[in-house]
């Protein structure tokens, strides 16, 4: 017999339902989520001791789209689901980051939230849903989790915020933000927007914080009925030890902490920290009183309580720098020889090496999803080597982190895009990091606008990112513009802000403290303002608008329309007509159904004779209109010419020459090249072609004076 337990709630305007005791009654916790027709399952299961020697708290979040939730069998040769898409791993980060700041510091329990979509139904994003489960499913597993935590969509259609909106609705939203938080404070943003300003940002987040204040409720409701007891779990007092090392090496750290270059810090806190290591864990000693994990977790205690006092107290921050001074920028365009479009983006001790590439329709994304089969024509690859922070380390495929960062600036740029119809090409961008200290998605950011610019590719305008972080004791707080990668690790905060000189792209916010207010939130938007607008300022030395024209080497693409019923004459029987067209021109050709073709290829005398190809043969001639055809067959009256795609027509042996011709083959023979001019089509449609009539070495018309 289940111990089923169901809440239920209008929520912007459709049915939420939260159920559990009916699935995976072995976990931790599990909860169904439905919205609509689109079903989630969240299920948590959390280790009952920690692991030895973590230092870290091991939380993984895993999203999953399956398939049969929409009706659907996987494309591909397996024909199942294999490794997470782009969307399974975003929604996995959307969800992890407002969760993990809500368990009890100190807890460092193996820990897994697992989420399957079980039902879509095409209009209710499953990513909201998750969310939503996943937080109810932790209120009830008896974990040290300080939540629950609710989320929300937010569009803005017409000038209005939309709760929730449906994916039809998504398509003519000038807005896309995802919002979570507790019933006091915001934890989390993330967004894509059409140069909105900060205002109407700020707007957005409280609209979706005051949407989802019912969800909360609603799994607090259900805690209060099924949620399992709470574990016995208190953190370790380390207050002994931090005061212990603080003697040891607060002064080092403090002295470590005033040194702006990073390595040069980074060797100076690495000492303090062998310094307290060989003094409360000997080599060889045989029962220390402390544990090494417990020496490395107060340490970076001690790291912070550095920081965040210095910064507090005086204003002054790691490298010297205020809090709104970005550090100094410099840029350069057109970098590399080859390539379609470059940039190198350096603020700081952060660098990245930029390059975009132009290509035709035939690269576009497939993209194989719950939604069904689409295209995307802009693609932003984001790459963060070992080397780019002095570091060993793995190569290989991009995790969570990478997909993340190449995405938050996909959303900042994708708004200044134009419009396929106008620039109709595929993108691709790849943003290598070859130094990072602090917001390498930003300079990727900064880099792309740079190199999409040098490439041809025509911004609507520039876009920059800056990143900001928080340092919040009590009521007392400082807000930090361009933070260094010390000041993320050690901070509260770190909130990223993209956009042009006139309204912010893109938004995302993360929280490391347990949420933040719309008063700093205000704040560092208008901080944010003042830092975007001085690096947009400093891009322009190097480039302020895009080039005239397209890269040297990258292709250029024509668009012609023909008749729809032409399409078919253009392919051939089995493509024997385009392939070859493309084989003797070398240009790349895509028909669309609506008769659109677009002719693509770096050597513009391709193009056009792809184009004049294709006019041949749709097209119909024109009477009095002159053509260069060659001689396919000659005859006692005349000859045959190939004038116009497949197109021959007779030229008379009265029409060859202005002279009196006897035989046809003393003017021309098969293969030769002639000017013809279409005379017109005789009683019988054939047509009339003449020689004489045009100057077979210019091509032009000859043209008979009047008789005095």
């Amino acid at each position: 017999m289940f111990n089923h337990h169901k809440i239920t709630l209008d929520w912007g305007g459709r049915e939420l339902v939260l159920e559990s005791g009916k699935v995976a009654r072995q976990a931790d916790g599990a909860v169904i989520a439905t919205y609509g027709d689109t079903s989630v399952l969240a299920t948590v299961v959390s280790a009952h001791a920690p692991k030895p020697g973590m230092d870290f708290f091991p939380l993984t979040v895993n999203y999953q789209e399956k398939f049969y939730a929409a009706g659907r069998i996987p494309g591909g040769f397996f024909k199942r689901e294999g490794r997470p898409t782009e969307k399974e791993t975003l929604t996995s980060r959307l969800i992890d980051r407002p969760i993990r700041p809500l368990f009890v510091d100190g807890y460092k329990n193996d820990t897994q939230v697992i989420l399957s979509v079980l039902s879509y139904d095409m209009e209710n994003d499953p990513d909201i849903v998750a969310m939503v489960a996943a937080s109810a499913a932790l209120t009830l597993s008896g974990v040290p989790f300080m939540g629950p935590i609710g989320g929300a969509r937010v569009a803005r259609l017409d000038g209005e915020f939309v709760l929730n909106p449906t994916n039809d609705q998504m398509e003519d939203t000038t807005l896309d933000l995802v919002v979570a938080g507790t019933t006091d404070a915001v934890l989390m943003v993330e967004s894509e927007a059409k140069e909105l300003d900060e205002k109407t940002m700020l707007d957005a987040v409280m609209f979706g914080h005051a949407g989802f204040q019912p969800v909360i409720d609603a799994i607090i409701q259900l805690a209060e009925r099924c949620a399992k007891e709470p574990r016995n779990f208190q953190p370790e007092d380390l207050s002994e030890l931090f005061d212990t090392m603080k003697g040891l090496a607060g002064d080092e750290l403090a002295e470590a902490y005033k040194i702006t270059t990073k390595i040069e810090r980074q060797d100076a806190v690495g000492a303090a920290r062998e310094k307290v290591m060989a003094a409360l864990y000997p080599e060889g000693a045989d029962n220390p009183v402390w544990t090494e994990t417990q020496i490395k977790t107060v340490f970076k205690k001690l790291e912070a309580s550095v920081v965040r006092g210095n910064i507090l107290q005086t204003g002054g921050r790691i490298d010297g720098r205020d809090l709104s001074t970005v550090r100094q920028i410099e840029s350069e365009v057109g970098v590399l020889p080859r390539t379609h479009g470059s940039s190198l983006f350096t603020r700081g001790e952060t660098q990245a090496i930029v390059v975009a590439t132009l290509g035709t329709g035939d690269d576009e994304q497939m993209i194989d999803g719950l939604d069904g089969l689409s295209y995307e024509n802009f693609m932003l690859h984001y790459n963060f080597p070992p080397f780019s922070v002095g570091e060993t380390g793995r190569i290989g495929s991009p995790g969570r982190r990478e997909v993340g960062h190449g995405k938050l600036a996909w959303r900042a740029i994708h708004p200044m895009l134009p419009a396929k119809e106008e620039f109709p090409y595929t993108l691709r961008v790849v943003s290598e990091i070859t130094e990072s200290n602090g917001s390498s998605s930003m300079a990727t950011v900064c880099g792309t606008s740079l190199a999409l610019m040098d490439a041809g590719v025509p911004l609507k305008r520039p876009v920059a990112g800056i990143a900001m972080g928080l340092i919040k004791e009590g009521d007392e707080f400082a807000v930090l513009s361009d933070i260094l990668g010390d000041e993320d690790h050690l901070g509260d905060m770190d909130f990223k802000v993209a956009g042009t000189a006139d309204g912010i792209t893109s938004l995302q916010m993360d929280i490391k403290i347990d949420g933040i207010t719309e008063e700093i939130m205000s704040k560092a938007l208008d901080q944010a303002k003042g830092g975007r607008l001085h690096i947009l300022g400093e891009m322009a030395k190097a480039l302020g608008e895009a080039r005239d024209e397209l890269g040297e080497f990258a292709p250029r693409i024509e668009q012609l329309q023909i008749p729809t019923d032409k399409i078919r004459d253009v392919i051939g029987s089995g493509g024997k007509v385009i392939r070859e067209i493309v084989e003797k021109t070398g240009a790349k050709i895509n028909i669309e159904d609506d008769g659109t073709v677009k002719v693509a290829s770096a050597d513009g005398k391709s193009i056009e004779a792809a184009i004049k190809w294709i006019r041949s043969i749709t097209d119909d001639p024109e009477e009095g209109a002159i053509y260069q055809g060659t001689v396919v067959k000659t005859v006692d009256f005349g000859a045959f010419v190939n004038f116009f795609g497949p197109k021959d027509g007779l030229v008379h042996i009265s029409q060859l020459a202005p002279q009196r011709v006897g035989k046809t083959t003393d003017i021309v023979k098969e293969g030769d090249k002639v000017w013809v001019k279409l005379l017109g089509f005789d009683d019988r449609g054939k047509v009339r072609l003449s020689m004489k009539v045009v100057d077979q070495e210019t091509g032009e018309e000859i043209v008979e004076e009047a008789a005095e």
